[in-house]
């Protein structure tokens, strides 16, 4: 069992319970699926690049990803229907835990000037997305052997119906919030 999974099932929620006030164990937030997405818009022009990213966030997330395509053509970025523009993958289970460990603990203390991350990224329900502006700070990547440094986004999905709870969740996980 992941170490934060077994924290989560020990520590975390009866903390959430007797803190949110929630009278049933099953009413208590969870951490549903960790989505990463990265957006490779150089693929419209040079098909070789997003191979290349598809093969860096499957060293990030230890799991195949799947290329997304455009919805909609826009002319202004030579943009058609139906073309390859990112990557994205789910993180579901153990894996999801072990990844969020492994991003509170050592991926964003790794960022540069990091002061924790804001509270304001929460989506209404409770979810959180945060973008990382450099994909060199994840240990797996090896820095010699990446052609362009490239961003990408982590959504935490959580089961919380409101942000309050969302936050109290990510914070006993162990996300670094900035002090207010």
């Amino acid at each position: 069992m992941p170490r934060l999974k077994d924290y989560y099932i020990k520590e975390i929620i009866p903390e959430l319970k007797k803190k949110l006030g929630l009278k049933n164990i099953m009413q208590v937030p969870c951490l549903t699926k960790i989505v990463l997405n990265m957006g490779v818009g150089e693929s419209i022009t040079n098909k070789a690049t997003l191979d290349k990213a598809r093969d860096e966030l499957e060293q990030i997330a230890g799991q195949h990803p799947v290329i997304t395509y455009a919805k909609k053509s826009i002319s202004n970025f030579k943009l058609r229907q139906g073309m390859p523009i990112g990557t994205m993958v789910n993180l579901r289970g153990n894996i999801m835990y072990e990844f969020a460990d492994r991003f509170f603990n050592i991926v964003l203390p790794r960022i540069r000037d990091f002061s924790g991350v804001p509270y304001n990224a929460f989506d209404g329900r409770g979810n959180y997305t945060i973008g990382i502006k450099e994909h060199i700070v994840f240990p797996e990547i090896d820095r010699d052997k990446i052609d362009k440094i490239r961003g990408l986004n982590v959504t935490f999905v959580t089961s919380a119906k409101t942000d309050e709870q969302g936050y109290e969740l990510l914070k006993l996980m162990g996300m670094p919030f900035v002090k207010e």
